[in-house]
């Protein structure tokens, strides 16, 4: 039986990620952070709460670091644990840099001194190329794992760090170190706090009667989105290889923010009507008239990425891995189970 170390565990990523390696039979170690008031997160109610082996430590300390490799004795480690919320990057910039940045070493080097055979995956992100322009040509089909890296937040500075890190690892000590370089993945356990939740949860309230209307920034902000547990199964591949690699996943298509709005809104019935331009830009409801989208500029990033798309060729290829679940299947899924939830906390079924 293999054994693997998450770290970020009880995330979005981290508790879809425990439940794809049980089903592969493996023994898995989740690191969860000890708090007041003890909290597993996306993992609670699952399953997979009742079989992962927890483990109490902080990536940012190195001993608790160590401790937890001897403890869980891993074949496999996957560093999902971040301040991964781009907006708190610019707030916190410094605690950002250490917990998402410097403790990837943290992680590294208790793996080089207690279990160097250990396979270690590293959770990149799209947001280290910051939708740099010069990138972008008529031509562009996407950042590849050869494109220039400028990040335009302190988020994405402190994830280009973990991901060098990684690869200074890896050609300095010889150890299986890799990282998926993962565009935006959503999914029905992304936190409240991610602009897709938000969209997904307030559309379902507007739509109960429980809010007048939605406030959003930058409205034509392009992504590349996919489902969580399609690019979680990315990370297991690439942790199948026999020689480490860094792999970008990506769905290679972009929607914008309006774009999710609209479907969001669509998959309850409500079709919607955009007037105005900019931060008077407003969305209303066709059929009543009401305004239900509006803009708010406190919600516009200090350093705006306006496009991320992705080229998952390589993965495609060597990896065999493609997603199987559509942007539209995403929202969808996103807003009934919003729904539903508000639904049952309503005592409504």
């Amino acid at each position: 039986m293999k054994k693997a170390l998450i770290t970020g565990v009880t995330g979005q990523d981290g508790s879809y990620l425990a439940e794809l390696l049980l089903s592969e039979g493996y023994e898995v170690y989740g690191l969860v952070r000890r708090k007041s008031r003890l909290d597993f997160g996306n993992l609670e109610g699952t399953e997979a709460k009742e079989k992962v082996n927890f483990i109490f430590g902080d990536i940012t300390d190195m001993s608790a670091m160590v401790n937890a490799v001897k403890e869980s004795d891993p074949d496999e480690v996957y560093n999902l644990a971040a301040q991964s919320f781009v907006a708190q990057s610019f707030r916190e910039p410094v605690a950002s840099a250490n917990i998402t940045g410097v403790a990837a070493a943290n992680i590294l080097e208790a793996i080089r001194t207690v279990k160097p055979e250990a396979k270690y995956y590293q959770a990149s992100t799209s947001e280290m190329f910051g939708g740099c322009i010069e990138d972008q040509g008529d031509n562009f089909t996407g950042y590849t794992e050869k494109s220039f890296f400028h990040p335009r937040s302190p988020y994405g500075v402190a994830k280009l760090y973990a991901h060098w890190i990684t690869r200074n690892y890896r050609e300095s000590y010889d150890m299986f170190a890799c990282s998926g370089i993962l565009f935006n993945h959503e999914s029905e356990r992304r936190g409240h706090e991610f602009v897709t939740r938000k969209i997904t949860d307030a559309a379902a309230r507007i739509h109960l009667g429980l809010l007048d209307h939605l406030e959003l920034g930058n409205m034509d902000a392009k992504r590349d989105w996919g489902h969580s547990k399609d690019y979680v199964r990315a990370m297991w591949l690439m942790l199948r290889r026999e020689a480490p690699e860094d792999f970008v996943i990506a769905s290679g298509e972009t929607h914008t923010v309006r774009e999710f709005v609209e479907l969001s809104f669509k998959a309850l019935g409500t079709e919607i009507e955009w007037h105005g331009s900019g931060a008077d830009e407003t969305g209303t409801d066709k059929v009543t008239g009401k305004t239900i989208v509006k803009i708010n500029p406190k919600f516009y990033r200090p350093a705006e990425v306006d496009l991320l798309l992705g080229n998952a060729e390589k993965a495609e290829k060597l990896l065999g891995w493609k997603r199987e679940i559509s942007f539209s299947q995403l929202v969808e899924g996103m807003v009934k189970n919003d729904l539903e939830l508000l639904k049952k906390e309503a005592g409504k079924i």
